[in-house]
């Protein structure tokens, strides 16, 4: 989670407090994909698109500028799943469910690894483009 905000600076409820790890909630869905029925990864996928358009009118309110990534951190976590199944069913005589429980808590274990750097691209790409083609007159602070 990011920095607390410094004194006198609204608290950003996005960014701010737990309610920013709903963000991510599809990475969760992505590692249990293995285990659960696929409806349970596409409900993960709203609570994340849901966290994403509130965080976005909320930001689009104060700023007029705002972007999250769902699709990056989504797609991260379904091909650290996706690797690391296929390479422990080539590389192992583990029964599947061990199998799919290890990719499971592989995939859990990677999103606090993804989130920053994820979070930092993403900043950096805005900045590149479209921060220049719409300036705002504060950058939101990042996680």
């Amino acid at each position: 989670m990011s920095e607390p905000p410094s004194r006198g600076a609204e608290r950003d409820l996005f960014r701010d407090t737990w309610v920013r790890y709903l963000g991510y909630a599809n990475e969760v869905g992505e590692a249990f994909r293995s285990l659960v029925p696929a409806a349970v990864v596409w409900l993960s996928y709203a609570v994340s698109s849901s966290y994403v358009l509130a965080d976005a009118i909320d930001k689009g309110k104060k700023a007029r500028d705002a972007l999250a990534s769902v699709a990056i951190p989504g797609f991260t976590i379904n091909r650290v799943c996706a690797a690391s199944l296929y390479i422990l069913s080539s590389a192992t005589r583990w029964p599947l469910a061990v199998r799919k429980w290890t990719t499971t808590a592989l995939g859990l274990l990677a999103i606090p690894v993804i989130i920053h750097p994820i979070d930092r691209s993403v900043d950096f790409l805005l900045d590149s483009s479209l921060r220049k083609l719409y300036p705002s007159v504060e950058k939101p602070s990042s996680s």
